[in-house]
């Protein structure tokens, strides 16, 4: 680890601000190691004890919190609505941390959707160049058979767009609705909806259960629960 000046040291372990422990150094309440700190050294947190009035500071590790929550329709993937409508986070109860939705679910979209404060992983998952295969169930708003099936499957262009889903397979053909499972990589902006509505149909119900490996499983709508390591350490290793 680099060295860092003693006044970021301070900051960066939530003691005081730089100017405040700028002082602190001038008037010789600081330490390093044995001995009294001057105004403009450094210190390696990895090798140095750092004291302040004769107590050792703990520099502050970076933890990071993960999340899955359960995303019922009527609420939107926001910290705020102008609106007034219903957001996702007044659904994660006593959360303390502060945490961001990764990616979105529209309004009326329901399913997994991923809370976290860790940025880097939060920008992996969502940037396409990574590819991360999401899962969806839909229920569309009338009878697809196999041919129309393989119609959805086709790109098509949508708001000077090209959209295409990277599978779509028929699960439940029904007589007045159909269930039909779609895996998107890129995930654009109501992209299974614009599909349908470029194929002349509409989205009845919609369901994200997957991201990769990723399942919603037996989580019920509208709870929330932290990821395990090991679901963490998967996240992580995608490329």
């Amino acid at each position: 680890m680099e060295k860092m000046r003693l006044q970021k040291y301070f900051s960066e372990c939530g003691v005081m601000s730089r100017r405040a422990a700028e002082a602190a150094i001038t008037d010789g309440r600081v330490k390093i190691n044995d001995r009294v700190a001057t105004l403009g050294e450094s210190v390696d947190p990895a090798r140095d004890t750092v004291y302040l009035d004769g107590e050792p500071i703990a520099r502050r590790t970076a933890e990071y919190s993960y999340y899955m929550l359960h995303k019922p329709r009527g609420y939107i993937t926001s910290l705020s609505d102008e609106k007034g409508r219903k957001c996702v986070t007044e659904l994660l109860g006593d959360i303390e941390e502060r945490v961001y939705p990764v990616g979105r679910l529209d309004y009326n979209s329901e399913g997994l959707l991923i809370f976290t404060n860790d940025g880097a992983l939060a920008n992996k998952l969502m940037h396409p160049g990574h590819g991360v295969k999401k899962t969806y169930i839909v229920v569309s708003d009338s009878a697809i058979d196999d041919i129309k099936a393989m119609e959805l499957a086709k790109p098509v262009e949508s708001d000077g767009e090209r959209l295409k889903a990277d599978s779509v397979e028929l699960i439940s053909p029904g007589d007045k609705h159909s269930v039909l499972k779609i895996v998107l990589s890129e995930g654009k902006n109501r992209e299974i909806r614009r599909i349908f509505e470029a194929n002349g149909l509409s989205v009845r119900r919609l369901k994200r259960v997957a991201m990769g490996k990723l399942e919603l499983g037996e989580l019920k709508k509208g709870e929330v629960r932290p990821l395990t390591a090991k679901e963490v350490a998967y996240l992580k290793g995608l490329k």
